[in-house]
């Protein structure tokens, strides 16, 4: 068999009797809302992504929050 007479992906075309608005997108990977329960996991929207590059950054700021609750909640009012 030759490798010229294999289509290439690529030259792939969808059968007119598959209707693509029927159809239905199912989240994979790490955005299946099946797979982030009961993990650690979650997605930063993309204004917040930019400012926060990785998960230390991520995990610095919600700490400096968690502390800066912590002490407006013991002074007095």
């Amino acid at each position: 068999m030759k490798k010229n007479s294999i289509k290439k992906q690529d030259d792939y075309e969808l059968n007119d009797e598959y209707d693509l608005s029927k159809m239905t997108i199912l989240p994979k990977g790490r955005f299946d809302p099946k797979h982030r329960i009961g993990n650690n996991i979650i997605v930063l929207e993309p204004d917040i992504a930019k400012a926060f590059p990785n998960d230390e950054a991520v995990n610095e700021a919600l700490r400096l929050l968690l502390k800066a609750s912590k002490i407006s909640h013991s002074t007095p009012a």
